[in-house]
């Protein structure tokens, strides 16, 4: 056997062996092809679905946003009340409190002043002391 022809014979099976794995390649990617077109009809009808569930999901959503909106507004607004009330419940305890300061000695006064009162009219209709 010449050194030419085993080296004609190795290039052609190099060559055979190349064109083995070129077509079994090929094979592959068909397959594959088929594969990514059946994804592909999959997220195509997917994507359909998700579009016709997004509208009234998004409408949902916003129905939502105005609610909780609402709902935000009416806390702040107990809140304001709740402030308002607090501060008219510390006005009325302050009140209460002048009241009770400004009364509670006119009253000991008024009986006082009763006291003496009833004291002088006994002692200038029966002409004694109260202590006689």
């Amino acid at each position: 056997m010449n050194p030419e022809t085993g080296a004609l014979i190795l290039d052609i099976l190099v060559g055979v062996g190349v064109l083995l794995a070129g077509i079994g390649i090929l094979i592959g990617m068909l397959a594959m092809k088929k594969t990514l077109g059946r994804v592909d009809v999959t997220l195509d009808v997917v994507d359909q679905q998700l579009r016709t569930l997004g509208e009234p999901v998004a409408g949902t959503l916003a129905h939502i946003e105005g609610i909780a909106d609402t709902a935000d507004k009416a806390v702040g607004r107990l809140g304001g009340v709740a402030d308002s009330l607090e501060r008219v419940a510390d006005t009325v305890a302050q009140t209460a409190t002048l009241l009770k300061n400004a009364v509670n000695p006119a009253i000991v006064n008024a009986g006082t002043l009763l006291t003496g009162l009833s004291s002088g009219l006994r002692r200038l209709l029966t002409g004694k002391s109260s202590s006689d």
